[in-house]
């Protein structure tokens, strides 16, 4: 026991010489140092200035258009405008017809299932009674 102890005293106290040896050097090696003077920045180039983009005048839509041309321009596209919309309403009057149909179709094939389900009750139930009356 006395034996660790020494043992312990020892190793603590070596290091701790170890320590205190060392740290001075270093110490005194931060003290001698003298500062280094800064450096002088390099100057960087001058940036070029930004130029301004070129602007260029707008043109108008319809240059030099008369009124009777306006006129029929816009006529023009009128008509087309009234084609497309009519085309448009054939087309929806078409879907909600084919809808139409649809929908009668789904009715048709509801009631035909409804009707099978009330047969195959009515049979289950039959046999399920006949099946009593057997007993």
């Amino acid at each position: 026991m006395l034996y660790y102890k020494i043992k312990k005293i020892f190793i603590f106290s070596f290091i701790s010489l170890f320590i205190l040896l060392h740290t001075q050097p270093v110490l005194a090696q931060e003290i001698k140092q003298e500062p280094e003077p800064p450096r002088m920045p390099e100057p960087s180039p001058a940036p070029e200035p930004i130029r301004s983009p070129k602007s260029e005048p707008i043109p108008t839509p319809f240059p030099e258009e008369t009124e009777s041309e306006k006129v029929k321009r816009l006529t023009e596209e009128n008509n087309k405008l009234k084609e497309k919309n009519s085309n448009l309403e054939t087309k929806i009057t078409e879907l909600n017809d084919s809808i139409k149909n649809l929908r009668e179709i789904i009715m048709e094939q509801i009631k035909v299932i409804m009707n099978l389900v009330s047969k195959l009750k009515m049979v289950t139930l039959d046999k399920s009674i006949s099946s009593i009356n057997n007993f």
